[in-house]
């Protein structure tokens, strides 16, 4: 399967633990902030030269992490899910370092054409590429 296939589906899966259909249908997709892009999320990332810019993508992959885990950590505790769904969606990163995902991120997104990237949330493309590397499965 190529990456581009598993970072979608990875990303589908993790989507569908916080949308049903119904709502889905009812309330597309919002548009996608440029700024915030899986597009400009890689291009600051791949700046290694650049103090700057590897301290804001390194925060950033770092936020969209956290921010990921504590939610599924916090719909195991507050949702009644079939049993395994929780492991199904969390991520396995004990000693995985952040410059690892970011790295493995770049590799990802280089098999993705630009104009998908514009639009794909960053988060998305991060938890997608994350998830395929890192699940708990």
């Amino acid at each position: 399967m190529n990456r581009h296939v598993s970072i979608a589906l990875a990303s589908a899966a993790l989507l569908g633990m916080a949308t049903t259909t119904a709502h889905a249908q009812q309330n597309p997709a919002p548009p996608v902030d440029p700024s915030f892009s899986a597009y400009s999320l890689a291009q600051q990332c791949a700046q290694k030269s650049d103090n700057a810019a590897q301290g804001q993508c390194v925060g950033a992959v770092r936020g969209i992490v956290r921010g990921y885990q504590y939610g599924v950590l916090f719909l195991g505790q507050r949702a009644a899910l079939p049993a395994n769904e929780t492991q199904r969606v969390s991520l396995c990163l004990n000693d995985i370092r952040v410059s690892t995902i970011v790295d493995e991120f770049l590799s990802d997104a280089k098999q993705v054409k630009d104009d998908d990237l514009k639009r794909t949330p960053a988060e998305v493309a991060v938890l997608g590429s994350v998830h395929s590397h890192h699940a708990c499965m």
